[in-house]
């Protein structure tokens, strides 16, 4: 018989589930789920108290080894592809009569209660269970936390499996190698085993609430970050991962409704999560204050390397990786808005980090161009991130979450555009990654000028300002902003060879044509014509 820790209401449940492992540790605060990953050597403290592990092989996710089971539910609904990969049921359920096995065999596993959705009317409560203590703090930090007195009556609608030691066997499971994320909406499971990387369990919640948001309550699913000025206006931030969507979303003077993922109903948007899972390489104090001070007890840190004989993290080490991540609760920002729920936006900013120095800063878009900026989901990745790789590398992920999204980019499209039209919402186009050359000879757009554009846009001060057209992409750009200097704003004329610049934006508008040439039977002519020009 199990032994369980506070609660015993979820017992039953588990035991008819299968698992009964000799010590079940129920909902446990993130300071005893910090001694259990102390004393059980997962991880080590740093010198402001907050946990930090190693994730082991996977320092992120890996989207080759994500699959839906195909059934009724899903045949017809999912976009099937790359990142929405099928798995026969028979196989899910031989995964999973195979992990709970492996679960049952530990000494022990933690259990924990959480819900995802701030509105009520959207709620969906989770019972994750998982081999280690630091998962199960990653799932405290970034679930939202029922009260206490509601635990008795909780009633899990999914359950999350989180095995990092298990090891598919891809002959008999059906999966591609030893590791995977498996989910099934007929059974309301997600498995995940075979990696130590957390934000594995978060992205796949999101995946779920991908799938149901649109199609049964009407709701548009986002990733993108979203905070609240003194007025009570809303903005979103979307963008893939560098492009600064936390950074620029923890802005001193406004309250943080959420970093990730949100849903935009027909009078308000709300947060998912409960927590902030932020991208730490190169954190600085001064830059990022919020979230350098939200590392302590109770945050997690990964694939962080000390400075030699500290306990002091060198947040420029990327010896790991490049993908240092901390979990902390929403909390933990000062200010930050409980219920995390908002009005309708009032400014959408689209992030990108254009390693080739061809974007501008800010740009404003018609609604045909931020629907098509929208699926493209741009943003290149720079020179020596990876082996090999010498030139910035283009990448278009559909709705800026196309490892995310089981449906056709066209449904959250077209559920957007919808939004924009029955609402006065501005939308721009923000780079935060190169001006005056590309990569190799240009320099990174300094955070101050980008803090400085946006808060001009949110307070209205680029409204009234004389605009000019950028060539080949069509975009307004202002000829002024308080702040900045003014000759940063036009890309063009920052390069010292403007040639050199017209070469580099007709090729980069040629990437944006052939990838967009896969939606083009989905969306509206209005929309196809905001494509960049040929040259």
């Amino acid at each position: 018989m199990s032994s369980i820790s506070i609660l015993s209401a979820p017992i039953s449940f588990l035991q008819e589930e299968g698992i009964d492992a000799p010590a079940i540790h129920y909902q446990l605060t993130a300071s005893e789920l910090t001694q259990d990953a102390l004393q059980r050597q997962e991880g080590v403290l740093n010198d402001t108290g907050a946990l930090c592990i190693n994730t082991g092989e996977f320092t992120g996710r890996s989207p080759k080894d994500k699959f839906i089971v195909k059934d009724n539910i899903t045949s017809e609904a999912v976009n099937w592809n790359d990142f929405n990969q099928p798995i026969e049921e028979s196989g899910f359920l031989q995964l999973q009569n195979d992990v709970i096995a492996y679960l049952n065999q530990r000494s022990e596993l933690w259990v924990r209660d959480s819900y995802a959705c701030a509105t009520p009317a959207f709620r969906l409560n989770l019972r994750i269970i998982t081999e280690t203590a630091s998962a199960n703090l990653f799932a405290s930090n970034m679930f939202l936390r029922p009260a206490e007195d509601d635990l008795e009556f909780f009633k899990p609608q999914w359950q999350i499996f989180h095995a990092p030691g298990f090891k598919a066997n891809p002959k008999i499971h059906g999966t591609r190698q030893h590791n995977f994320a498996v989910i099934s909406f007929t059974h309301q499971v997600i498995l995940i085993g075979g990696t130590g990387y957390t934000g594995e369990i978060k992205k796949g919640v999101f995946t779920v609430l991908n799938f149901l948001l649109p199609r049964f309550k009407n709701t548009l699913s986002m990733h993108c970050s979203a905070n609240k000025g003194k007025q009570g206006d809303i903005a979103l931030f979307f963008g893939l991962s560098g492009t600064g969507k936390t950074t620029l979303s923890a802005d001193p003077a406004r309250k943080l409704i959420g970093d990730d993922e949100h849903g935009w109903n027909h009078n308000h948007i709300f947060n998912f999560e409960g927590g902030c899972y932020a991208k730490c390489i190169g954190l600085d104090e001064e830059k990022e204050p919020d979230i350098f001070h939200a590392i302590k007890p109770g945050a997690l840190l990964e694939n962080i390397v000390f400075y030699p004989g500290t306990e002091q993290v060198d947040f420029c080490n990327l010896s790991i990786t490049e993908n240092t991540r901390v979990s902390y609760p929403l909390h933990y920002i000062p200010g930050a808005v409980e219920p995390s729920i908002g009005n309708i936006p009032s400014h959408i900013f689209f992030l990108t980090c254009d390693a080739y120095g061809v974007l501008p800063p800010i740009s404003r878009l018609t609604p045909a161009q931020a629907m098509y900026q929208f699926i493209s989901g741009y943003t290149a990745k720079v020179a020596g991130t990876e082996a090999g790789v010498t030139e910035p590398k283009s990448t278009f992920s559909a709705c800026f979450g196309a490892p995310f999204i089981p449906l056709h980019p066209a449904v959250y499209a077209d559920m957007l555009g919808q939004k924009l039209k029955e609402n006065e919402v501005t939308v721009w186009l923000v780079n935060t990654g190169w001006t005056g050359g590309g990569y190799s000879t240009g320099q990174r757009m300094p955070l101050r000028h980008t803090r400085a554009m946006i808060t001009a846009a949110l307070n209205g001060n680029l409204d009234n300002m004389p605009f000019e057209k950028m060539p080949f992409f069509g975009l307004d750009i202002p000829k002024q902003c308080p702040g900045v200097p003014t000759e940063l704003l036009n890309p063009r004329s920052t390069w010292a060879d403007v040639t050199a610049y017209d070469t580099a934006a007709n090729k980069l508008a040629q990437e944006f044509r052939s990838n967009f040439a896969k939606y083009a039977d989905r969306v509206s002519s209005e929309i196809l014509a905001a494509s960049p020009l040929e040259d």
